[in-house]
């Protein structure tokens, strides 16, 4: 999907994180790693770790099976894609 002609918003957002088991998130060194079926998760983080300050999901976004990897960080792109 080309983000810039297929933009997808908070609610899209939240719909794709109810496909996943786990979720990466990336912004600078930052890294936070969820797993949706053990950690307690509400709308409201998902939105913070998924969404930008446009209002629509931030990009990179990749997803491999149930693992959605939302931003970039270098370190985690090698330890999921070798």
């Amino acid at each position: 999907m080309n983000a810039k002609k297929d933009r997808l918003g908070a609610d899209d957002a939240l719909a794709l994180a109810q496909t996943v088991n786990v979720i990466h998130s990336m912004r600078g060194t930052r890294v936070t790693t969820l797993n949706l079926r053990t950690d307690s998760v509400n709308d409201e983080l998902l939105r913070k770790l998924m969404v930008g300050p446009t209002g629509n999901l931030r990009a990179p976004v990749l997803r491999k099976g149930k693992t959605l990897v939302v931003g970039f960080n270098e370190q985690v792109y090698q330890d999921l894609f070798g």
